[in-house]
């Protein structure tokens, strides 16, 4: 699923393809919206919202998007050939007199009025890279469940708003703790600069073509999809392992030796689901 840095990068493209042009082409490929037309209305803007894109247009509606795993948005020339995919997998086509934005496995796609857009996004915690982004209420809102796994927090979008399966590894091995400690166990050092150290992974990737959290050229991720390679600190192979409530397992790397707190144990059922992920 795209991070919040790849969604920020991804408004960035359509604001500036689309922002203060009128719609010479609308076309919303789901059933609910087929008959909707955007045509001769103004792009006001393309706003990220954590994982969500809102991208709003004159006549106070928004479109809202989100990309889950497979969503994304493309930008054409208008005489450019469209690569993003097949065309049944297209769910919406918004053009000007110079570009147009094909959104492709767009799972969810909704027009609504701009100000119900909190009806979309009103859920989610402080923004990471949003105008909102608040590090005291984004670690209240992670402390108010202390027994909660780390991991699990960090990706539960209603504490703070944008971090991914990636970013969740990486940062578990930043803060030298599993993804399975409760968040009330972090120590008290390493609470206090989690939401400031989230922030800063994502704002210095937010312009990157490719994400890097270890300063390092050619060893871009400490742990992530390095399942048995060596830790680049301490040499140990990283392991990996399912991790998730219940609705969803994602594939989770952490060092054993650089990371304290519980974890799977080496051939539990988690451990041997995860062995033919495509990710690790």
């Amino acid at each position: 699923m795209p991070e919040g840095d790849t969604v920020w990068q991804a408004a960035r493209r359509l604001h500036t393809a689309l922002a203060g042009k009128v719609l010479t082409r609308s076309d919303l490929r789901v059933p609910k919206y087929a008959t909707a037309d955007l045509t001769g209305r103004t792009v006001l803007d393309v706003t990220p919202r954590g994982k969500h894109l809102l991208t709003r247009v004159e006549g106070g509606l928004t479109l809202h998007s989100h990309l889950r795993m497979d969503g994304s948005w493309k930008v054409y020339a208008n005489d450019q050939r469209w690569t993003g995919g097949p065309a049944h997998q297209i769910r919406a086509v918004l053009g000007t007199d110079d570009r147009t934005a094909v959104g492709y496995r767009l799972p969810v796609l909704e027009l609504l009025r701009t100000c119900e857009e909190e009806r979309a996004v009103g859920h989610l915690g402080p923004d990471l890279l949003g105008p909102d982004w608040d590090p005291e209420r984004a670690l209240a809102n992670l402390l108010a469940a202390p027994d909660r796994p780390l991991g699990e927090a960090l990706l539960d979008q209603r504490n703070l708003a944008g971090i991914g399966n990636v970013y969740k590894c990486e940062l578990c091995f930043l803060l030298g703790a599993t993804p399975w400690l409760p968040v009330g166990k972090l120590p008290a050092d390493r609470t206090a600069k989690l939401p400031v150290l989230a922030q800063r992974l994502l704002e210095v990737n937010r312009d990157r073509p490719t994400r890097v959290t270890t300063g390092r050229r050619g060893q871009d991720l400490f742990v992530y999809g390095r399942a048995r390679r060596p830790c680049l600190r301490c040499g140990t192979p990283v392991r990996v392992a399912d991790q998730g409530d219940g609705s969803r397992e994602r594939p989770t790397y952490w060092c054993p030796s650089c990371q304290t707190g519980p974890a799977p144990a080496p051939g539990s059922p988690a451990t041997r689901r995860v062995r033919s992920h495509p990710a690790v």
